[in-house]
């Protein structure tokens, strides 16, 4: 028996600041920013800027709770172990389940949105079948391996970065030129005259923009030094796309401050052809679609990686979710998984694919604020002066900033995450006999 672990495949740590870094950044995607400009545009009543802001203060407060908890519990599984072991089991697997929601729709909707441009930029493909490409590209990228898809993401975050600073070079020449507002204002950010809860509403949907900060953490058995490089890279991805979020936003909301459009999936799109070269819309499209690749391979690994973080507990069946491919020592039938849900893109839409991916993080990211507190504060008793400003009173307000968003979800989100919540709720009765047990216990790797 003992020989069978000590050859057991386990993760290699190859993975540092700067692969955890790509790789958070291209699971955020800078170039998002313009996928869903139109919708956070309308939802918000032109303050895309300041909806954006809203949402990157909120997520800062429970990045910086992340940071606490991956110190505690250095192993794979993100927001589901944090709480299982700051908590209790039975609210981790609670957790675990809503953020594996988020997991398994996320790729779905960056495939979808990617391939929404395909079909634009291509109309004879139709877009099934741009669905389709996606899910088999990435998916073999990472079965091959991690290392691989991370220097891939290197070339292509680069080139979003390039791409945004264009489209914010080109919106200033157009204010310049007279158009738009005509001027620098702060509209962007703020209308006296429009109510508050507009902008909050657009707040919460950004929030879908900068999800990828937590997934960073189910890296934490590939990383080298996980204590020191999973905390920086998580506040490092933060602040850049935060910034890179913002400052398109702003920028674009001063070239054409109108939020009504023809098509609000590819506003970005429209404005383009408006305020920039013929050429550069094509290049836009182009930037788009490169924008969901690179989030797609660093969305389904970390997708996977939870899958096999709750199939090794025991919580999905092991045999299939919680194994490492001995030739390739990552969790292939996870990922094949994975692409599998993805399919169904091909009957949904955009709208419907991400109606309820941010009510499981809005959830997840509530307790894993509160887990720091029972953690740090009740638990182990920090309570000198800087220990209740960073295990207090830090968490309570990133709690109660994205309760504050959660409210302001739209109904139906709240609706399909509340029924995704009573089947994981009855899995879990069955797991427990009714409470009467714990579910499996994840057993931490030294």
């Amino acid at each position: 028996m003992k020989e069978q672990l000590q050859s057991a495949p386990t993760f290699k740590r190859s993975l540092k600041l700067y692969h955890l870094t790509i790789l958070g950044v291209a699971y955020m995607t800078p170039m998002i920013v313009y996928g869903i400009y139109g919708v956070i545009a309308a939802t918000s009543h032109g303050q895309p800027a300041g909806a954006f802001t809203i949402g990157v203060v909120a997520m800062f407060f429970t990045a910086y709770s992340y940071c606490h908890m991956v110190k505690a519990f250095p192993i794979a599984g993100s927001s589901y172990t944090f709480t299982r072991k700051g908590l209790n089991p039975k609210i981790g697997f609670m957790t675990g389940w809503l953020i594996l929601l988020d997991y398994l729709f996320i790729p779905m909707a960056i495939w979808l949105i990617g391939s929404s441009y395909f079909e634009a930029a291509i109309p004879a493909v139709p877009r099934w079948a741009w669905v389709i490409f996606f899910i088999v590209v990435t998916s073999i990228l990472n079965i091959i391996g991690l290392k691989i898809g991370a220097n891939v993401n290197i070339f292509l975050v680069l080139i979003q970065i390039m791409i945004i600073m264009a489209f914010i070079i080109f919106s200033v020449k157009a204010v310049m030129a007279g158009m738009g507002e005509d001027t620098i204002t702060l509209t962007p950010f703020f209308k006296p005259n429009v109510p508050f809860d507009y902008v909050v509403a657009g707040a919460a949907i950004s929030c879908y923009c900068y999800l990828g900060f937590d997934a960073i953490t189910t890296f934490v058995e590939e990383a080298v030094e996980p204590e020191k490089n999973i905390p920086r890279a998580i506040m490092l991805t933060l602040l850049i796309c935060g910034v890179a979020f913002v400052a398109a936003s702003f920028f674009t909301a001063l070239a054409h401050p109108s939020y009504n459009f023809a098509n609000i999936d590819n506003a970005s799109y429209e404005i383009a052809k408006i305020i920039a070269p013929p050429i550069f819309a094509s290049i836009l499209l182009a930037g788009v679609i490169i924008a969901q690749f690179a989030s797609g391979v660093s969305a389904q690994a970390s997708g996977a990686r939870l899958l096999y973080a709750m199939g090794r507990d025991g919580v999905l069946p092991k045999k299939i979710f919680g194994v490492l491919n001995v030739r390739f020592n990552t969790p292939v039938r996870s990922i094949l998984i994975t692409g599998a849900v993805a399919l169904f893109a091909t009957t949904l839409d955009v709208t419907t694919s991400t109606s309820f991916i941010n009510f499981g993080a809005f959830v997840a990211y509530i307790l894993v604020n509160i887990s720091v507190i029972s953690h740090y504060f009740v638990r182990k008793k920090e309570r000198n002066f800087g220990s209740v400003i960073k295990y207090l009173i830090f968490p309570a307000l990133g709690a109660l900033l994205v309760f504050y968003l959660l409210i302001h979800l739209d109904i139906t989100a709240v609706r399909l995450g509340c029924g995704w919540s009573i089947i994981g709720f009855i899995i879990l009765l069955y797991l427990t006999k009714m409470f009467k047990q714990d579910p499996p216990e994840m057993t931490i790797d030294e």
